[in-house]
């Protein structure tokens, strides 16, 4: 069994840190769901659905009531619970989706919970105060990268009625951690709690914005991500599965406005559920084979890319990396058709086969072999993209 531990955490190559949740979802004053809730719930949805093995650290109560695929730590406490208040009619008061208050909550998560193993990545994505500065930090010793969703650090409850409301970053006990953060993920709401002009200098801060899409910030430029469009019955978790579906793009070696648009499918995808998401499992096996179609093509471009540089033979040290950097923010040729990819695949999840064949002009793949006719057709301009100036073929006298 320990030899069987061992080899699973091997194999995992995240780390996920928050607790799950019960959430009651309240529309008008009416119960209209109980429902699985907490970011590490919606982000498994997302990376078990595209085969992303990872570990899982989160606590709950004896009174948990669901079964899920990674088993949390049992508390002695009762698993945090939420109730999530919508109106038909907002008003002045209630001008939110939904208003949210944390009736109970279950510990908090300590560095001695997490496992003695490195991972790849990791995230860091509590909804109810449970990640601690301290377990922030050892998640920083442990993961190449760290990704951590801005609620987790930034929000307070109040004490009588548990409603939540945000604090600015640099009072929130955690700013001293920022510079060692990969990735920031915050909603349009809560970015003026983080100062976004102060943040993106010290790492990549990605701003979901609902139906408009969201916006990656690095410290030398910005790029707005389409949105995918759709009809939203219920908010909850979508912007954790954004962050599940942006992470599995890196993963899957996309560059960052690639790997935002996943985010954004995913995100879509969950605002048309009620509560916890129940994935199309056809639908994920499409969207697996777009992504490893995109990034293999990526991944030869660039190959094809760096053969010419050697070729040519440039004769500056360390450049070659550094404009590499640059360039996994900057949208890549056919991040257009990627999104086309994945829309149609939207499309084929919430239609009959034959409708779909009558409605779609072509497949996800076919369409990503019109991707990889434009990259070769368009060679000479990516090498222009990578390089800002004109190469210059180094002649060599016999």
């Amino acid at each position: 069994m320990v030899r069987e531990n061992q080899e699973q955490e091997h194999l995992c190559r995240g780390l996920i840190v928050g607790n799950y949740c019960h959430d009651v979802l309240i529309k008008d004053d009416v119960v209209i769901a109980d429902s699985l809730g907490g970011a590490a719930a919606f982000i498994s949805a997302v990376l078990d659905g595209l085969s992303i093995p990872s570990a899982y650290v989160s606590k709950v109560g004896p009174d948990f009531a669901y079964d899920v695929n990674h088993h949390p730590i049992v508390s002695s406490s009762l698993t945090t619970l939420f109730h999530a208040h919508f109106s038909s009619e907002p008003t002045e008061s209630r001008r939110q989706d939904r208003v949210l208050s944390r009736v109970r909550s279950c510990d908090p998560i300590l560095p001695s919970d997490l496992p003695d193993s490195r991972f790849d990545f990791g995230m860091a994505v509590g909804v109810a105060g449970e990640i601690l500065p301290e377990t922030l930090d050892r998640m920083l010793g442990l993961c190449r990268v760290v990704f951590v969703d801005i609620q987790a650090i930034i929000r307070v409850f109040d004490s009588e009625d548990g409603t939540v409301r945000l604090v600015g970053l640099m009072e929130s006990g955690f700013s001293h951690l920022l510079p060692r953060i990969g990735f920031l993920k915050a909603s349009a709401e809560e970015a003026p709690f983080i100062d976004v002009e102060e943040a993106r200098k010290l790492c990549c801060v990605v701003v979901t914005n609902g139906k408009d899409g969201c916006t990656v910030y690095w410290k030398d430029g910005e790029s707005h991500i389409a949105p995918f469009p759709t009809v939203q019955v219920d908010p909850t978790g979508a912007g954790d599965s954004f962050l599940g579906g942006f992470v599995a793009g890196l993963v899957q070696g996309l560059p960052v406005p690639d790997a935002a648009l996943l985010g954004n499918f995913f995100g879509s995808l969950t605002v048309g559920h009620v509560g916890f998401p129940n994935f199309d499992s056809r639908l994920l096996q499409h969207s697996i084979v777009i992504v490893l179609v995109h990034a293999c093509v990526l991944a030869y471009d660039r190959y094809r890319v760096q053969d010419e540089v050697r070729r040519r033979k440039l004769q500056c040290s360390g450049c070659i990396e550094e404009r590499d950097d640059r360039m996994k923010f900057v949208k890549p040729l056919g991040h257009d058709q990627f999104h086309a990819s994945l829309a149609a695949t939207k499309l084929t999840s919430s239609c009959s086969n034959w409708e779909c064949q009558q409605e779609l002009r072509s497949s996800p793949v076919a369409v990503e072999q019109d991707i990889h006719q434009q990259y070769t057709s368009q060679q000479k301009l990516l090498l222009n993209s990578v390089f800002e100036e004109p190469i210059q073929s180094v002649n060599r006298t016999p």
